[in-house]
């Protein structure tokens, strides 16, 4: 267990079957390090072992949020794996994993209705729940935050209410997935739904009768959202991270738009920041590094932070003192791997979240999702095939031959996916939805409710991105900013017709 402690933070709590939170750990690396039965010999036996239909309608491009799943669970139907999911009005689901029963429901009920702020009740703030909720096996219990902003805590096995609801962030603002360490809770806002204003929000749970609130904004508008899909990225060094989006950089007057930026742990003081040189020309651009969530990982007894935006370029910082001492200097800075249009709304360049694992040999990968076409500089020694929609990218994090610091060597590139969600990886296997969903953002919304495709889960060879599985047409829906969680050698998703869908080994 030891290799494992300087990519991953363990949960005491957490145990083979277990996926507790979005991207499976604080440190949002996707690795599911305990998985066995899935492998790449053996993955192309994989299938559609259940579809379950929600009673949820989907609102705008949102629906459900991304599956999290706890195992070992006492219910009414007995100790089963459980999958939990929130939909956008409200309603949180707890589905048998094995089965695709549904087991309960709870209908969190809200007293307030949204108000009139600047992009409220569009896609961009959906007025419902928009935050992947996170599980506390120690306390037995699924935390989600209410469309109306307060927090809910409720019994894994039963659905009742354990805790709260206690007001935690702006009615119907939009807050990014939950993350939980040592009793506390953590979300990010942005875009200023709700009028809540952009930054990191941590709620202490231990006391139920005594919750303490911590918030660190940056900005005094909304601009320098957090929201990319991990939400807060909590580091195994005591500080946690978020990418922000466009607006203005002015530190003095407390706007941190642009920037990758850490905060404590304890009471989110802020710690430290990196903005990018060319910081103007991103705003200009609306590249924001908002669009993904960074990753926090070990290598080489250093702490780590990679992050990357729709430019298409991927960041690595020391994460112990992100930008060096002028706030502006990384590790290592790639070329431009996508979104040679250079154009900011049409699902090019990184979105999501990156992910990364470390394989039986030690070596440390890094998978990237990149919308719309390879750029053309881009230099791979392995391809799969046209990817002219989207793709993933992997890169290994290797020593500099004369400095030893870290640095990328891209190893390969997938084929063709049609918008990529983040990926997740499992014991030498890489998943990760083609969501068939709409990004170009000309022509409305409903246009793009139409334009959608069925999303496809494939699986990819983790040292050579050869397709290994596709699910071809067993998902019938698209789906927009999700993402996937891998339990027993099972692997969950979602879609916009609020369906959900185990695909298992046979």
């Amino acid at each position: 267990m030891k290799a494992y402690l300087g990519l991953v933070a363990l949960s005491t709590c957490a145990i083979a079957g277990d996926w507790l939170t979005y991207g499976h750990d604080p440190q949002r690396t996707s690795w599911a390090f305990e998985e066995t039965k899935i492998a790449p010999d053996s993955v192309s036996k994989m299938a559609l072992a259940w579809k379950t239909k929600l009673k949820n309608e989907p609102y705008m491009m949102s629906a459900l949020t991304a599956p999290v799943v706890a195992s070992h669970i006492s219910t009414s139907k007995g100790v089963r794996s459980v999958v939990y999911t929130a939909g956008i009005k409200g309603t949180v689901f707890a589905l048998d994993a094995e089965t695709g029963e549904q087991l309960w429901e709870r209908q969190l009920r809200y007293a307030v209705l949204p108000g009139k702020w600047q992009y409220q009740s569009t896609f961009l703030c959906p007025d419902g729940i928009t935050a992947t909720p996170v599980i506390d096996k120690t306390t037995n219990t699924l935390y989600a935050i209410g469309g109306n902003g307060a927090l809910y805590g409720l019994d894994l096995g039963s659905g009742e209410i354990r805790y709260g609801p206690v007001q935690f962030v702006a009615p119907y603002s939009k807050n990014w997935s939950l993350n939980l360490v040592d009793g506390v809770l953590y979300t990010v806002l942005a875009q200023g739904c709700g009028g809540g204003l952009s930054g990191f929000y941590s709620i202490d749970v231990r006391d139920r009768r005594h919750p303490i609130i911590h918030q660190m904004l940056l900005s005094n508008t909304n601009t320098a959202g957090i929201w990319g899909r991990g939400g807060p990225i909590i580091g195994t060094n005591g500080r946690i991270y978020g990418g922000t989006a466009d607006g203005v950089f002015d530190p003095e007057a407390g706007d941190y738009s642009n920037t990758e930026v850490a905060v404590s742990q304890k009471d989110l003081t802020l710690l430290d920041y990196f903005l990018p040189l060319n910081w103007q020309y991103i705003r200009q651009k609306d590249f924001d590094l908002g669009s993904a969530s960074p990753v926090f990982f070990g290598w080489r007894n250093r702490n780590l932070l990679t992050g990357g935006a729709k430019e298409g370029v991927v960041y690595l910082m020391d994460a112990d003192n992100l930008g060096g001492a002028d706030h502006q200097t990384t590790l290592y800075t790639s070329p431009r791997y996508g979104n040679d249009k250079a154009v900011c709304c049409e699902g090019l360049g990184i979105w999501g979240g990156l992910s990364t694992a470390r394989d039986l040999d030690g070596q440390t990968w890094l998978i990237v999702p990149m919308g719309g076409p390879p750029a053309e500089g881009a230099k791979f020694p392995i391809t799969n095939g046209p990817a002219p929609h989207g793709s993933l990218m992997a890169f290994k994090v290797v020593a500099d031959p004369k400095t030893q610091s870290p640095v990328l060597e891209p190893v390969w590139v997938s084929g063709d996916f049609d918008m990529p969600d983040p990926a997740v990886v499992a014991n030498g296997v890489v998943f990760a939805l083609a969501t068939g969903s709409d990004e170009v953002q000309r022509g409305g919304t409903e246009k793009r409710v139409k334009a959608g495709h069925p999303a496809v889960l494939k699986a990819l060879d983790l040292k050579t991105g050869k397709e290994l599985f596709n699910s071809g047409t067993a998902m019938t829906s698209w789906v927009h900013f999700s993402g996937l969680a891998v339990s027993d050698g099972r692997v969950f998703a979602v879609d916009h017709d609020s369906n959900v869908y185990c695909f298992g080994l046979r």
